[in-house]
């Protein structure tokens, strides 16, 4: 690893099944991006990828691999000559392959024939940021093992890519704690227009906008919480909670966002609005 950027880590489907240790389902948030990336090479579409966050990383080969850089555009170099974004490349071995800095959305995918084969923990190679399970997230002069690439021919040499949201409208169900919040405020809630802070991350989306008042003033005992649940702390400003989020929590769930809405929220920059929609 050449330039391991802001935030670089593995990422496959995840572990699903563990909540009742405490371990969330982790895994790509962008995870059509990571399996399309992967079907382009013929991979399994949940091969493990690495997920870059907004900077980018710079790797060297230490063999010829095909790769596909999918999920958030950004410029892709090979040796500094730009290479194809969303199409296999081919690096040579000893060249430095590099995914800029990106030029709309969050994420990034670097998908690799073969995949990323780093040690699977609980049937996962995802980076946990919450518990700590798997690969830590890559620093500087790391190295990434990869796989050997499948005999199966890989699919279509290109593809089209969905881009990140200009506005993020996220389908919600009630959550079982909406009745904690004054009339007022679901109606707020479901009319207002937020906004992406700049403080989230892979546990959640944290929202910036105005503050759902609470009819309920008491203190909930930690419960469950799931993928997507919509968790509303003191400040009054809804957190959607992503792939790495906490599997108890004692806020209160005011709506829970459907599954397949949250690759956008994966890839809404800080700043992006965010309605919230019953349905």
């Amino acid at each position: 690893m050449v330039r391991a950027g802001a935030l670089t880590t593995v990422q496959d489907a995840g572990r699903r099944g563990h909540a009742h240790l405490g371990v969330p389902r982790s895994g790509a948030l962008d995870a059509p991006a990571m399996r399309l990336a992967n079907r382009l090479l013929g991979n399994d579409p949940d091969t493990a990828v690495l997920e870059t966050t907004l900077t980018g990383c710079a790797l060297r080969t230490a063999h010829a691999v095909r790769v596909v850089v999918g999920g958030a555009p950004c410029p892709v170099t090979v040796d500094g000559l730009p290479a194809a974004w969303g199409a296999p490349v081919r690096v040579p071995a000893g060249a430095v392959l590099e995914l800029g800095p990106v030029t709309a959305g969050v994420r990034a995918y670097l998908a690799v024939a073969g995949g990323i084969a780093a040690e699977a923990v609980l049937g996962s190679r995802s980076t946990d940021l919450l518990s700590g399970l798997g690969p830590a997230p890559l620093r500087d002069g790391d190295t990434v093992p990869v796989g050997t690439p499948a005999r199966q021919a890989a699919g279509p040499a290109v593809a089209p890519w969905p881009g990140p949201p200009a506005e993020l409208v996220l389908p919600v169900r009630p959550g079982p704690r909406a009745d904690w919040f004054t009339p007022a405020a679901l109606h707020t809630f479901t009319s207002a227009t937020y906004r992406v802070s700049a403080h989230s991350n892979r546990i959640g989306l944290r929202t910036e906008g105005p503050a759902l008042e609470r009819a309920s003033t008491g203190e909930l005992p930690s419960e469950g919480m799931v993928l997507g649940a919509v968790q509303v702390p003191p400040d009054g400003r809804p957190v959607v909670f992503l792939h790495d989020h906490p599997t108890t929590g004692g806020y209160p769930v005011i709506a829970v966002v459907a599954e397949f809405a949250l690759a956008a929220a994966a890839q809404a920059a800080a700043g992006t609005p965010v309605r919230f929609t019953l349905g």
